[in-house]
């Protein structure tokens, strides 16, 4: 008899169809709602995604999940709420919540105290929070939608189930060590991740849009040329990134496609039309590592009358040296373009990593940019490489380019040349362990009838120590923008083409952020991760704010 690993998960949702995603320890047939699909086998893993049409725009539909006939989800006397498929409705508020960068850790002493305090210190989990409070207040408030935005797993801070694992078959004295090897281990840490009772009931009945960042794979993936060169060249990384890419497709990326995107995607159908998709997934996932046009993993989410774009900024990325970096090749962007056109009340642009940054930050990277480009000369270059991987100086205002052609696609947008002005567009982006909303400025002439914002919200679980978060306030304070001014100029680096401001102080803590759609409306709020009464952790509001 089959058993449940892992899921269900609540994927896909649309207004009338929607896909649930199961890891089970045997082959089956998983049924939901009536739907069945039989599992497919990666290894000696089985998976299944089950996709669900018929459904009615706006409603609420409870469901269990059967494996060959037999019930297995939810468990019985669960003590959460029985778990609903919510359908979107155009014409209905849409309540999109985001965040990311989440280590999986036990809720109790020590992982809960503050990591100044002890070094297990994790504090309070933002998603266990946010299930807490879920299950005690009507559906009418809960979330449609979370869209993680990167560091789901952290492949190179493993949780203590993932390193018995490791322990128990292979050699932890010798590279990697503790971090994740290959595909087996990996499938470990999204189990440690996910399988918290608490975070299986919020997954299981919250749709989920996911994307990955570097710790997903490693620390600073994919950060240069020169980095990716160090890393090919050592003998465990080829395992490593195989399994980092199948892993993730399996684990995050075909939930985040429609039934009709399935039914289209040729790797899936593959994939799942074997006896065993290993040797398929693994030729994929190596090709998707050397070649920019191997994979997309970029996608994007109908909301009702709004529109989701996810962007991958960290696995497309063009790394040729001195002679060109970008986000994402041509074909990419391309694609990222068609479809930010159109007529949508809000336009929500992710990506895992900031488009703006304290804006002391934002001149530090774009200096350093040119000084790798050569701006100082080849030993400064060589030197610049190395403040580049040391200070994690690959955001977006280190890929000017990519910077540049944001900035345009942003303008072009609010300003009408491609479709009807949204009433807002937000650029939604974690990775730097706190939280800001950056209200953004056009020069005169633009015409852009848009507001335009970038919302950060990050991490779920995995707070900054009292020393990073000093440096991160001196990046976004006066000083630190007139320090980094000079710097990018004196290399020659441009000015950006827009200005931002920080609208509120940045906040450290764990958290979790939400963006309420409504017509033409739009409002954000960002909730902290406390201890309540009687120990029970609980979200705190910090910030309120209409951005339409």
């Amino acid at each position: 008899m089959a058993h449940l690993v892992l899921g269900p998960l609540l994927r896909y949702v649309g207004e009338h169809e929607a896909t649930v995603w199961v890891e089970t320890d045997a082959p089956c047939e998983v049924e939901v709602l009536g739907r069945g699909s039989r599992t497919f086998r990666v290894g000696t893993h089985h998976y299944a995604l089950v996709c669900i049409d018929g459904l009615e725009a706006g409603s609420s539909t409870a469901y269990d999940v059967t494996l060959d006939g037999e019930r297995l989800w939810p468990p019985p006397n669960d003590s959460f709420p029985e778990p609903v498929i919510r359908t979107l409705d155009s014409g209905a508020t849409i309540r999109l919540a985001f965040g990311s960068c989440r280590v999986a850790a036990p809720h109790h002493h020590p992982f809960s105290k503050r990591k100044d305090d002890d070094p297990q210190g994790r504090e309070i989990d933002a998603l266990y929070a946010l299930a807490l409070r879920m299950s005690e207040e009507p559906q009418e408030r809960w979330p449609h939608v979370i869209v993680m935005l990167g560091d789901q797993v952290y492949a190179d801070e493993t949780s203590a189930g993932t390193q018995s694992f490791i322990r128990s078959r292979r050699d932890t004295t010798q590279p990697p060590g503790l971090q994740v090897a290959d595909f087996e281990e990996y499938t470990r840490l999204y189990y440690d991740s996910w399988q918290d009772p608490a975070i299986r009931w919020l997954l299981s009945t919250v749709s989920s849009a996911m994307i990955f960042d570097d710790h997903d794979v490693h620390d600073d993936w994919n950060t240069s040329a020169a980095w990716v060169a160090e890393y090919r060249r050592k003998p465990w990384w080829n395992a490593r990134i195989v399994g980092a890419f199948s892993s993730y497709w399996l684990y995050q990326h075909i939930g985040n496609l429609s039934p009709r995107e399935l039914a289209e995607d040729e790797v899936f159908c593959a994939v799942r039309d074997a006896q065993d998709g290993q040797a398929t997934l693994d030729e994929f996932s190596y090709r998707a590592d050397r070649e920019t046009a191997g994979a997309r993993w970029s996608f994007c989410r109908d909301l009702g009358r709004s529109k989701l774009v996810m962007m991958d900024s960290r696995a497309g990325r063009v790394l040729e040296g001195d002679d060109r970096r970008c986000m994402v090749d041509d074909a990419e962007w391309h694609w990222i373009e068609e479809h930010a056109t159109g007529d949508f009340d809000h336009l929500l642009l992710g990506t895992s990593l900031p488009f703006l940054l304290g804006r002391g930050m934002h001149y530090l990277e774009a200096w350093n940019e040119a000084v790798c480009d050569g701006a100082w000369g080849s030993t400064a270059a060589r030197l610049g490489e190395k403040v580049r991987q040391g200070l994690d100086l690959e955001h977006w205002a280190a890929f000017g380019e990519s910077f540049e052609r944001l900035a345009g696609l942003v303008e072009a947008v609010g300003a009408g040349r491609r479709g009807k002005p949204p009433a807002s567009i937000v650029v939604l982006s974690g990775d730097v362990h706190h939280a800001y909303l950056a209200e953004v400025g056009f020069r005169r002439g633009t015409e852009v009838a848009s507001n335009v914002y970038q919302a950060v919200c990050s991490p779920f679980r995995n707070p900054l120590d009292r020393h990073e978060q000093l440096v991160i306030r001196f990046g976004a304070s006066k000083a630190g923008e007139a320090l980094g001014r000079a710097l990018a100029r004196s290399a020659g680096a441009p000015d950006p083409p827009i200005r931002w401001r920080f609208t509120d102080r940045p906040w450290f803590d764990n958290q979790i952020a939400t963006i309420e759609l409504d017509g033409r409306r739009a409002r954000l709020s960002i909730d902290k991760a406390i201890v309540g009464d009687a120990h029970v952790p609980r979200l705190e509001c910090v910030l309120e704010r209409d951005l339409a």
